[in-house]
Order: structure tokens, then C-alpha cells, then sequence
């Protein structure tokens, strides 16, 4: 997994996050799925059933994009949660791929059925009424019931979502009777560019203020005004402000032993650094139509976190006649 990969996850793992987007999703910001009744499900372990021989085999293939997904199960439902980080990662397929995911989930529960009985038969138990040689060959018994399996893509990322959501917007069929034979397989899209600022509000933990971040971050100044007018801002969690600064590139500092992040605060760090880069080359500009900045004067320079000083800098570097006059001007 690359980096974003690693924090989207680990952020998305949180229970409450993970619940929070579902919540958002299926029951429109409704506390219905509850943080402390899921748990984890261990991806890597789904494996296919239904192949010739009858046999068991890991999906290989699968399992590295299942690192990059979140799956968790309460007594109702499997959910797993799909994390797109940028634009340049959409996957063109999203529908079947979230089809093969949902699939192997299912084969997995059957998988598990069949070992649950399996065990229960080896132990000496009996199942109450004779099994049928189609249950025994399976291993899925006639009244064995699937939890249903629900996949939620999260697209971290401020572009709209181009590709397709569904599988029949990649089909060139104008046979209407045939394409009503073939699913429709619809992925679950949460795409911040699609929606409304207030509907947002229907998140009730920080993956509000990520989605909102990343939603306005290529305008600066709407992320300047709306960051300075949402008290929410004021104190971002850290693993938040990680996903924040990661995906969008923001460059802002996290200090660890901060248990919280001033998102606005954030943003006037980086103007003001802004500024102070702006006068360090402008410096840099005028010193070397005079020759070879010398490095310990080059340092000094650059370690000046004064905007006053640096003005000074300036005026000094545009009055100078020589890089000897520069530095004697400021010592």
C-alpha cells in the first residue's frame, strides 16, 4: 500500500468514522449503525468456492486491493468500505469491481458455513433432520442465510467522479429487451464534489471537515472563508488533519503532542509562509545579479522567519552596489 493508501485506511478504521459514513449514506446521518457493535473483518481471508474441482483456493489476485479496503460486520450486515484517494486513481471498472468484492464476500460466507458444519459434524453433532447430498456437496445448507453485504466508495478527492456508476454505462447495447436481462450493478458513491455544503452537515464526526476540506481545496479563497466561518475548524483530530494535508497536498505542521489541529490557524501558517518564500526568492533575485550568494549569508537568509527582517533584507538586497555592501548592511 502507498501512504495515502496507509493513513485513508487507518483513519476510515475508526469505527465511528467508518460507521459515520454509512450512516451517511444508507439512513441520511441517522445514528443507526452503531460504532460499538461492529468489528473487523479480516479481508485477506476470503477465498472462492465455486471453482471446477470443487476445492478451495485463496483469491490472490484480490488480496492487495483488499488491504486497501475497510470491512467491518455488526449482527445485520457486512460493510465494506472502499477509500479512492485522488482523481488519477479512479478506477474505470469501479462497478465490476465492486461486484467481485461483494461476490467473494458472499462466497466467503458460504466458505464459512460449510467449515461451521463441517466441525459441528466432526465433533459428533447432528443437525436435527438428515442433510441432503446437495447440502453436504456445498456445504450450505437449505436454511444457511447470507448477512447482506453493502460496498460504500469514498472518492478523497475534489474532482467530479467521471467514471462510471453503474454497469451499464459501460455497455453499447441499444437492445432494451436484452439490456433489461443483464444487472445493473450500481456502485454506492460518496463523491464531496457532487455534494451540497449543507448536506454535509449530515456527518456527525470529523469526516465532515475532511470531505469539506478536500471539496474546496483547489479554491483558496472559498477554503480561506469557509474554514474561517466554521467553528468545526477550530479543533480538527489529528489523524483528520493527517488525511487533510496528505491528500490535498497542504503543507501545513502537525505537531504530535498537540491533541488537536487549528484548521485556521493551519491556513494562516501557510500564508504567512507563503509571504516569506515570495521575500526569500525575491532576496535571492536581487543578490545574485551581484554574484555568488555566499552560503552562510544563503542560510541566514532562509532560516529569517521575520517578515519584518525579510523586508529589510530587501530593501538592503535593491539598495546594495555589492554583495559585500549586503552584508555589511546586515550585520
Amino acid at each position: 500500500m502507498g501512504k495515502k493508501d496507509t493513513i485513508t485506511k487507518d483513519y476510515m478504521n475508526d469505527p465511528c468514522i467508518f460507521a459515520d459514513a454509512f450512516n451517511y449514506f444508507v439512513y441520511h446521518g441517522k445514528q443507526v449503525i452503531l460504532p460499538e457493535n461492529l468489528h473487523s473483518v479480516d479481508t485477506t481471508e476470503i477465498a472462492m468456492p465455486y471453482l471446477a474441482d470443487g476445492k478451495i483456493y485463496p483469491v490472490q489476485k484480490f488480496r492487495d486491493n483488499f488491504k486497501c479496503l475497510t470491512a467491518m460486520q455488526d449482527e445485520n450486515t457486512t460493510y465494506l468500505l472502499l477509500g479512492v484517494e485522488n482523481q488519477s486513481e479512479i478506477h474505470y471498472a469501479m462497478p465490476v469491481k465492486t461486484m467481485i468484492y461483494d461476490s467473494l464476500q458472499y462466497a466467503s460466507q458460504v466458505d464459512m458455513a460449510g467449515r461451521r458444519h463441517r466441525r459441528h459434524l466432526k465433533a459428533g453433532g447432528k443437525s436435527g433432520r438428515k442433510v441432503s447430498s446437495g447440502e453436504f456437496l456445498s456445504g450450505f445448507y437449505k436454511d444457511d442465510k447470507l448477512l447482506p453485504v453493502i460496498t460504500l466508495v469514498i472518492h478523497f478527492g475534489p474532482e467530479e467522479w467521471d467514471a462510471p456508476k453503474g454497469l451499464h454505462d459501460k455497455m453499447n447495447i441499444e437492445d432494451p429487451e436484452l439490456l433489461s436481462y443483464i444487472p445493473d450493478y450500481r456502485i454506492n458513491l460518496i463523491s464531496p464534489y457532487s455534494i451540497p455544503d449543507i448536506s454535509l452537515d449530515q456527518f456527525h464526526t470529523s469526516l465532515r471537515e475532511v470531505l469539506l476540506f478536500i471539496k474546496h481545496s483547489k479554491d483558496k479563497n472559498r477554503l480561506r472563508d469557509m474554514v474561517t466561518a466554521d467553528p468545526h475548524f477550530l479543533s480538527v483530530d489529528q489523524k483528520a488533519g493527517q488525511v487533510i494535508k496528505l491528500l490535498t497536498g497542504s503543507d501545513f505542521e502537525i505537531r504530535e503532542e498537540e491533541g488537536a489541529i487549528n484548521m485556521c490557524k493551519a491556513l494562516d501558517d501557510l500564508k504567512e509562509e507563503g509571504r516569506q518564500e515570495g521575500l526569500t526568492g525575491a532576496i535571492f533575485s536581487l543578490l545574485s545579479e551581484l554574484g555568488t550568494i555566499p552560503e552562510a549569508i544563503r542560510v541566514q537568509i532562509q532560516e529569517e522567519k521575520s517578515m519584518e527582517v525579510l523586508n529589510l533584507y530587501l530593501k538592503k538586497a535593491a539598495a546594495a552596489k555589492t554583495l559585500e555592501d549586503f552584508c555589511t548592511a546586515i550585520k
